[in-house]
């Protein structure tokens, strides 16, 4: 069978069913999105949440592959836990510690995490030398070591990494060290981060900080610099103060908005093998986010 080719969801039907579980999941866009992409691409296939209770997630897995669900998403709170109840998990996911996408091929599960992919394909469309690039990440948890791997995997050579609980960054340096020998880890008290982020041509905001919060600042206005890229995986506001004071002092800008498509891009391509109307969806989603003036 192609991956064109009806398949057969419940009794009689022929449209192929994806979504997203989480909990809660009223307030996901994947559905507005995912769904936009099928009919983009003309195929016959649905996205729908899945209100998943933490203690009915095996059930939920269980379930979907009996009705025939050929793929489906996972946001928190089960990220991490649902590798448990999976077939397959690849070799990134298993090493970021977490799943949010999952393939369902030949009746078995197979667990993805495309946050890497999602980080870094802003930067591709903007021809960023990552080879040759110091970059300096903002925090220490799963978030952070997902774009600190993508980065070192795409040849990053040199990684700082800055978190308020310094034995946090350490562990996740010294994993990533281990995984990577040949790059250049260190680890910089958050006292000091300030002159690391001046000279880094790339800052990635990794944290929680400037969620929701218009007066959140993360950084002093003297770290930013013309030539600079600054991104903040926070997408709401859709420019966090971070953005602003970057812009501001001519650094290049990119929101959370921009990870938040390239991860449904790498699931659907992952799902479909099908290239994603980004640039349409970017269209479509940007007024579902207030932009901080």
């Amino acid at each position: 069978m192609s991956l064109t080719d009806p398949l057969t969801v419940g009794v009689g039907g022929t449209t192929r069913l994806y979504g997203i579980m989480g909990y809660p999941i009223a307030h996901s866009l994947s559905p507005l999105m995912q769904t936009f992409a099928f009919r983009a691409q003309h195929l016959d296939s649905i996205y729908v949440p899945f209100l998943v209770e933490p203690t009915q997630l095996a059930s939920a897995v269980a379930g979907a592959l009996a009705l025939g669900v050929c793929g489906f998403n996972v946001t928190i709170p089960h990220k991490e836990t649902i590798m448990a109840h999976l077939d397959e998990v690849s070799a990134a996911a298993r090493t970021i510690g977490a799943v949010n996408t999952v393939q369902v091929r030949d009746g078995k599960t197979i667990g993805y995490n495309t946050d890497g992919e999602g980080f870094l394909q802003p930067l591709r469309t903007r021809q960023w030398p990552c080879s040759t690039a110091i970059t300096c990440i903002l925090g220490a948890g799963g978030a952070a070591r997902a774009v600190a791997m993508a980065l070192l995997e795409a040849g990053c050579p040199v990684l700082h990494l800055a978190n308020r609980t310094l034995t946090r960054a350490e562990r996740l340096a010294a994993a990533l060290q281990h995984a990577f020998p040949q790059a250049q880890i260190a680890v910089v008290p958050w006292a000091d981060v300030a002159p690391r982020a001046r000279q880094s041509d790339l800052i990635v905001n990794a944290t929680s900080v400037g969620l929701h919060d218009p007066s959140g600042a993360l950084l002093p206005a003297t770290c930013f610099r013309p030539g600079q890229i600054v991104y903040d995986l926070v997408y709401r506001p859709l420019y966090t103060p971070l953005l602003q004071a970057a812009r501001q002092a001519g650094a290049i800008v990119i929101p959370g908005l921009d990870m938040l498509i390239g991860q449904g891009a790498a699931a659907f391509q992952i799902w479909t093998g099908r290239s994603f109307p980004i640039e349409a969806v970017r269209h479509l989603l940007q007024p579902f986010f207030t932009e901080a003036s």
